[in-house]
């Protein structure tokens, strides 16, 4: 298996980095300063293949704070803010696209 350093990268459209913190599972994202973000608004946008790889080797050069980097797919909203590129990106920002049994409150008791 060939390493996502190793390998070619196509980027054709704005792309940042993401992973998962180590610490707590939560989703992060690289900083053009070079930390990790849990906000997608505070991610390093690029657009090419070359700075792409970049922010992907920086965050392999430290991974004891993050596990799994890979290269995602972003878009501008009409508002101007950055948001996910695709369903996954998105489920991993918003959350399960149905809802979850810790969702529902409580149902009253049966009468006695």
């Amino acid at each position: 298996m060939t390493s996502p350093l190793q390998q070619k990268i196509k980027v054709t459209g704005p792309v940042v980095v993401t992973a998962n913190r180590l610490a707590d599972g939560a989703v992060v994202w690289r900083t053009a300063a070079g930390t990790w973000s849990t906000a997608l608004a505070d991610a390093a946008v690029v657009t090419t293949a070359p700075d792409a790889l970049a922010l992907l080797e920086g965050a392999h050069e430290r991974d004891t704070d993050a596990v799994g980097p890979y290269i995602a797919p972003v878009v501008k909203g009409a508002d101007g803010r950055i948001e996910p590129g695709n369903r996954r990106e998105r489920i991993r920002v918003e959350g399960p696209t149905f809802a979850l049994p810790s969702d529902t409150p409580p149902t009253d008791p049966l009468p006695a």
